[in-house]
């Protein structure tokens, strides 16, 4: 008797089984990151503890006991120091800060005149978002709008004395909005000044190259203190006798020169980076210079550098408090002058104030941080 074996064949495939619990989910996640040796483990519960013992009372202090209200120095005072709070009391006195915020923002700008400048701050958020966002079409258009229309409204709307508007002169600007204007010359001015020095630096024409040179070590090697104090205290003394600059203009100047230079070494990194093969292909298409740079050679190099790029940035936001020494005044200054306000003198509001100003200037950078972080992303092919 013969037997015969039926063979098998599955119509559906086999559904996937879950993941193990110990591969999957928070507990995976803490045993690999915070607890996969003994050493992270110590670590772990050592930084645990610290927390333990700072969080807290940093929290009471700013936020549970603070003062958020009120009208003058005697909310953030204790009764001995002739305030309304009980003795042994320390607190945040964030009612300075709401007290003083629009000063913050628009340093000693004219209140009937400070509309002008929350316009241009307006219109530089409606301008600088579509540049940000890689989706929205026409970058060529929002560009102009960014780095052309924006800085002549800008002129017209700031100062004034055009078109019937007031004139405010530049020594009463100052808080956020100085902060803000110098860095986006700054930045929008340093970028391509940084491109073209990096290219002359790699110039193959002596004379270009030396200059690029010469002006690239000579301004790394001094300080930015240094700059401002020359732009402002020396260069007049070079004018002819009548001929003046405005401090702020001075200050725009010395600010974009500086970070051009740190700019360009960045940039010159990322053309070292560049494989000598990409120059070669691009010689035997028959592309002119321009062409192989701005085609070829630039974008994979200022991919390349985009931390670089970045970190210049936020390093030319927080050295605009450096203005100070021109006698403008920064967020940083602005805060600092307002501890003089003798209605607010307490002995919490300094150290509030200069907390509510390192935490803007951490917003900013962090922001400008992590959008670099979305760009590399974005950009590196080798993840797709």
């Amino acid at each position: 008797m013969s037997t015969q074996q039926a063979s098998f064949v599955r119509a559906s495939m086999i559904e996937a089984s879950p993941a193990p619990v110990l591969e999957s989910g928070a507990v995976f996640w803490l045993r690999k990151n915070l607890f996969a040796t003994p050493k992270d483990t110590a670590l772990t519960i050592i930084s645990l503890l610290v927390l333990a013992w700072l969080v807290p009372p940093a929290i009471q202090w700013l936020f549970i006991d603070a003062a958020w209200t009120g009208g003058g120095r005697g909310v953030c005072a204790t009764l001995s120091q002739g305030g309304s709070q009980p003795e042994g009391w320390s607190g945040a006195c964030w009612a300075f800060v709401n007290a003083k915020f629009d000063q913050f923002v628009f340093g000693r700008y004219p209140l009937e005149e400070r509309w002008r400048p929350a316009l241009v701050g307006i219109l530089f958020v409606l301008f600088l978002v579509p540049m940000l966002i890689p989706k929205i079409p026409n970058k060529g258009f929002n560009a102009i709008l960014l780095f052309v229309a924006l800085p002549i409204i800008a002129i017209i709307l700031l100062p004034g004395g055009w078109f019937g508007l007031t004139y405010v002169e530049t020594a009463l600007w100052g808080g956020l909005m100085v902060t803000l204007a110098l860095s986006f010359v700054g930045i929008a001015v340093s970028l391509p000044l940084g491109i073209l020095l990096a290219l002359g630096r790699r110039s193959d024409m002596p004379v270009i190259k030396m200059l690029c040179t010469v002006f690239i070590e000579i301004v790394r090697g001094v300080p930015l203190i240094t700059v401002l104090f020359m732009a402002s205290v020396m260069l007049p003394l070079f004018l002819p006798q009548g001929v003046t600059f405005d401090k702020f203009l001075r200050a725009l100047i010395g600010v974009s020169l500086f970070a051009s230079a740190y700019m360009a070494e960045v940039v010159r990194g990322g053309l070292q980076a560049i494989p000598k093969g990409q120059y070669e292909g691009a010689d035997s298409l028959g592309l002119s210079y321009w062409q192989k740079m701005n085609l070829i050679v630039l974008p994979q190099a200022l991919k390349l550098v985009i931390p670089g790029i970045v970190n210049t940035f936020i390093g030319l936001f927080k050295d605009t408090s450096l203005v100070s020494i021109i006698g403008m005044f920064d967020l940083l200054g602005i805060v600092r002058l307002n501890f003089t306000d003798t209605n607010w003198a307490s002995a919490v509001t300094p150290l509030t104030g200069l907390i509510f100003a390192g935490f803007v200037f951490w917003l900013f950078c962090f922001g400008m941080s992590r959008y670099s972080g979305f760009m590399e992303r974005l950009l590196d092919k080798s993840q797709r």
